[in-house]
């Protein structure tokens, strides 16, 4: 049976936690104790509910969201566009730096609900949008952020041309990423690596080692 309203579906089936690597941020993740984790791709695709990527938090977004913090001065007083947003952790995170406005952007249009949930858990107010941004020119914000969009070939290929566009703009871009397939070997300057906590459900590793670039 379809979901007609993700919020409560969302409230229902994760529950409110800590990043691992950025514990200052609480968001709605789902776990091994909550009921979005057991169901299989089948039980999903018959509630109408695309893969729930926004129900955790990724390593490559977990390093963009602590480099953000950490460093606040990239995003004070910027406006910032936080690419495939997911849960909207990246974009809390430079709310929390300072930012003076951020935008979230996923096609998944669970993504909405689970970005105003999480951005009112950390007390900040966040903008989403489901538009595809890849179909038209990047738009004129200061910063953009991404983390984790390298796993597929022809999507990284897609993104990182849109991504190079907005930064010969003058956009200054960051990019989170675990060591994906896809994941540039140039064009990029390497500003931290973390250790990031993540689960063997998702990742190969308990533990992924995760970067963040800056686009050149």
């Amino acid at each position: 049976m379809p979901i007609t309203d993700p919020t409560a579906f969302i409230l229902d089936n994760t529950r409110l936690q800590a990043v691992p690597h950025a514990p200052e941020i609480s968001l709605w993740l789902a776990d091994e104790i909550t009921p979005i984790w057991r169901l299989t791709e089948e039980e999903l695709g018959e509630m109408g509910l695309p893969p729930p990527f926004w129900a955790f938090a990724w390593a490559g977004g977990q390093a963009v969201a602590r480099w953000l913090l950490d460093n606040p001065s990239e995003v004070a007083g910027r406006t910032v566009l936080d690419f495939a947003t997911g849960s909207g952790l990246v974009g809390i995170a430079a709310m929390k730096a300072g930012a003076v406005s951020v935008m979230g952007a996923d096609i998944d249009p669970f993504c909405g609900a689970a970005v105003a949930l999480n951005a009112r858990a950390n007390g900040v107010a966040m903008a989403f949008t489901d538009r595809n941004l890849l179909d038209a020119p990047p738009p004129a914000v200061d910063v953009i952020c991404a983390g984790d969009v390298c796993y597929e070939k022809p999507m990284t290929e897609q993104v990182l041309a849109w991504l190079g566009q907005a930064r010969a703009n003058g956009t200054r871009v960051l990019i989170g990423d675990p060591g994906r397939t896809y994941f540039p070997k140039t064009g990029l300057d390497f500003l931290a690596e973390y250790r990031v906590p993540t689960t063997r459900e998702l990742e190969d590793q308990e533990v992924k080692r995760s970067a963040v670039w800056a686009m050149a």
